[in-house]
């Protein structure tokens, strides 16, 4: 493949963490990373021209580094909108994991069956929709319904992300959803609310009444106020998810912590972030092992497939 210009992120952004510091917890054999992204590399897997940020690269090979350094066993790699609808980079890592790694992609109304067929022999499991309207212009809900007609053959689901406070006029669209669907970043709470006030109580709602949605309790540093080591105001959020739904909860890095501002978090702090949301063996054996294997490698995990009410 002939080698493309260069690119030049963007001036605020911040880089991955260069040494993140060896986890206290040690991590149950077959732990998943359920979300985590690769960029680039910009001069062979050119960023999209409708981007609305200019990310570092970010190789498959550092990932893997990072997962074996922190203990994990697999990856779910969800593609980053800095690639938009060109899942070139996904597909590569991907076919280079080895079976370690499943993917969640981004697609076109116009997929073609073809097209889905190949992206799941890849690996890709998932499509994502990105209601965060600072990062992507709005997708027809129209389109949405199309790509889930079409990947409904392949058994796959849909993640969605949005923020809390667009909940209340989403929530009848995503109750509708015939997939299973998992919420990224808990939904992403004002932690400087109540953990029980109206806007937390409606995403929990939303979980209860609808058996087929899941939830990442990801992204305490994108979250919090408090802020890093502990991000400790929003454990109350992902404990309570993880309490309620323990078989639907999901975990991951979000390496490399695309668009943060704040602060670069340490990934060995968000491992140790686990214990105080999922404050039992057994928790997190199901939010780290038996959860993600169940929906991304339901082949190996030892239950029956789901289907897509979310049932066994």
């Amino acid at each position: 493949m002939k080698a493309r210009a260069a690119f030049e992120m963007d001036e605020d952004w911040r880089v991955f963490h260069p040494n993140p510091s060896k986890p206290a917890f040690i991590l149950p054999a077959g732990s998943v990373d359920a979300h985590c992204h690769v960029f680039g590399p910009g001069n062979r897997f050119p960023f999209s021209a409708q981007r609305k940020y200019t990310p570092c690269d970010a190789p498959k090979e550092t990932l893997w580094e990072l997962r074996d350094f922190l203990g994990i066993e697999r990856n779910v790699i969800v593609q980053a909108s800095c690639h938009g609808t060109d899942n070139a980079a996904l597909v590569d890592a991907l076919e280079d994991a080895g079976g370690r790694a499943r993917g969640v992609a981004f697609l076109d109304r116009d997929v073609s069956a073809a097209e889905l067929d190949a992206l799941h022999a890849a690996g890709v499991r998932a499509v994502r929709f990105n209601f965060v309207k600072r990062l992507v212009d709005g997708l027809p809900r129209d389109a949405l319904l199309e790509i889930v007609r079409k990947i409904q053959r392949l058994g796959w689901h849909i993640v969605i992300y949005f923020e809390a406070a667009d909940l209340p006029d989403l929530y009848e669209f995503f109750a509708s959803l015939p997939t299973i669907v998992v919420v990224d970043h808990v939904g992403r709470p004002d932690v400087t609310g109540s953990v029980g006030g109206r806007e937390f109580d409606l995403f929990v709602r939303l979980m209860r009444e609808n058996e087929n949605i899941w939830c990442k309790v990801t992204c305490p540093d994108r979250l919090s106020q408090s802020g890093p080591p502990g991000y400790d105001d929003v454990i109350p959020f992902a404990k309570r998810i993880v309490e309620a739904f323990p078989d639907r909860v999901l975990w991951g890095t979000d390496w490399p912590h695309p668009n943060l501002k704040s602060h670069m978090p340490d990934d060995g702090q968000l491992v140790d972030f686990i214990p105080k949301i999922a404050e039992t063996s057994e928790l997190q054996r199901k939010l780290l092992v038996d959860n993600p294997l169940r929906l991304y490698w339901p082949e190996e995990s030892g239950a029956a497939t789901m289907n897509n009410e979310g049932q066994q």
